[in-house]
């Protein structure tokens, strides 16, 4: 399993632009994050099928729970679902 330092792991590759989106968004939340780069860590990918069900990126995952990808992400911030989330996750 790939190495986690947070309790936030965001699944991308490199030539997506909704992963630098989603990326973007936390940075600018300052949330703290590790990034699992599906282009560059072969374990990843079963790692993020294993936890999501799913091989689309990005996807976000917050203590283990699935949030989903780029417009999930930007729906619970903008519906206040990402700071509840985020301060369960403190």
């Amino acid at each position: 399993m790939s190495e986690v330092t947070t309790d936030i792991v965001v699944y991308t590759t490199d030539r997506c632009s909704f992963c630098t989106r989603v990326k973007a968004l936390l940075d600018a939340r300052k949330v703290p994050y590790s990034e699992i780069n599906l282009e560059r860590d072969a374990a990843g990918r079963h790692e993020l099928v294993e936890r999501t069900g799913m091989m689309s990126f990005p996807q976000v995952v917050i203590r283990g729970e699935l949030l989903g990808g780029f417009q999930e992400t930007l729906a619970a911030d903008r519906s206040g679902r990402l700071r509840q989330l985020l301060a369960d996750a403190a």
